[in-house]
């Protein structure tokens, strides 16, 4: 392959990659403002912790080590660690050292989770729910039962930015003190210029690409199963279905956008679904069949880590490519002919 070839391979692929980390970071959006109105602000508030849990007990000790922070001592090396793995993962954050037992970060707006106007949809708990799932529980997984978070501001009560602090106290602390609130306290001014960097050498822009994919694609991997956890397969399914229905429609132009566009008709749009597909890093192979096509894949990428997944996942999921072949034309014909989860060979996808 040429330079050139080269070049324009690597820009399609990266043109992928930002079009499913906007897929999924306005389904989890989404997901969780469809929770909060439908199923009331407890229940989401659940799914939501239960999905920072989840997430915090696969990634946080990994990634202090990737990023180089294990050592450091517990208060300063978990601050540190929301600040380098937010930031790479496109989260707006800032890291205030104020002594090594306490250290603080603060997300100011706009909060990535909540873009746009979706903020105006979330309940306080459900902000809440997020530290109770994952800042909480850093003490309890580094074995130091003295380490808390307490939040001092969330930008959803009407302060400017989601803000608080990580302390050593020089006691053991009971499960109810591990996220304490103290809304009179005020992040000190973040510098850009003491904050911690990543070294260039092992962050190069390929890594740093797929790194936005993964940390919105995680998200889902996390939160369409927890959902049908809580909620069950009946309405769980449903209304993590209808979201995905819905985000899939309203980010399809914008997706189409960032892809350089997508020919009409069910070949373009199928073309277009593989390779967001292939941009998950699925084996997604397109077969063309006069004016329609077929899409088979041996792998989703997705929900690997998952087991034991009830039905009702995939078929959540499977709403965001239904909502957008609706955005592309609506009289198109999409049938899942055959899934992996039902003992077939593949996953396989009719456009027609």
């Amino acid at each position: 392959m040429t330079s050139a070839g080269l070049a324009a391979n690597l820009a399609a692929d990266a043109a992928a990659y930002r079009a499913v980390e906007r897929i999924y970071h306005s389904y989890l959006t989404g997901l969780i403002l469809m929770l909060a109105s439908r199923a009331g602000a407890p229940r989401a508030a659940e799914v939501v912790f239960r999905t920072f849990r989840r997430q915090q007990l696969a990634r946080f000790l990994p990634g202090l080590k990737k990023l180089g922070l294990d050592r450091l001592p517990h208060a300063v090396a978990c601050a540190q660690y929301h600040y380098l793995s937010n930031q790479v993962g496109g989260v707006k954050v800032e890291y205030v050292h104020e002594s090594d037992t306490k250290a603080w970060v603060r997300y100011p707006p706009p909060r990535w989770i909540w873009s746009g106007t979706a903020i105006c949809g979330i309940p306080s708990e459900v902000s809440r729910a997020m530290l109770r799932g994952w800042h909480a529980n850093n003490g309890v997984v580094l074995g130091n039962p003295r380490l808390g978070f307490v939040c001092t501001g969330q930008t959803v009560d009407g302060q400017p930015g989601l803000e608080g602090y990580y302390k050593e106290w020089d006691r053991d602390l009971a499960p109810e003190e591990r996220l304490q609130f103290s809304p009179g306290e005020r992040c000190p001014p973040f510098r850009a210029d003491l904050a911690p960097r990543l070294p260039a050498n092992t962050w190069p822009e390929e890594r740093l690409q797929k790194v936005l994919r993964n940390y919105a694609m995680e998200y889902i991997t996390s939160i369409v199963p927890e959902t049908i956890n809580v909620l069950g397969p009946e309405e769980g399914g449903h209304l993590a279905g209808a979201a995905a229905r819905l985000v899939g429609m309203h980010t399809f132009d914008e997706v189409a956008a960032m892809l350089g566009g997508v020919e009409a008709g069910a070949v373009g749009f199928a073309n277009a679904f593989a390779r967001l597909a292939r941009g998950q890093d699925d084996d997604a192979e397109l077969q063309v069949e006069g004016s329609g096509a077929i899409v088979r894949q041996t792998s989703w990428r997705l929900m690997a880590e998952r087991e034991a997944l009830s039905p009702a996942v995939f078929d959540a999921w499977n709403e965001l490519w239904v909502g957008a072949a609706l955005a592309h034309d609506r009289f198109m014909r999409v049938e899942v002919t055959e899934r992996r989860d039902r003992g077939d060979s593949c996953w396989c996808w009719k456009f027609g």
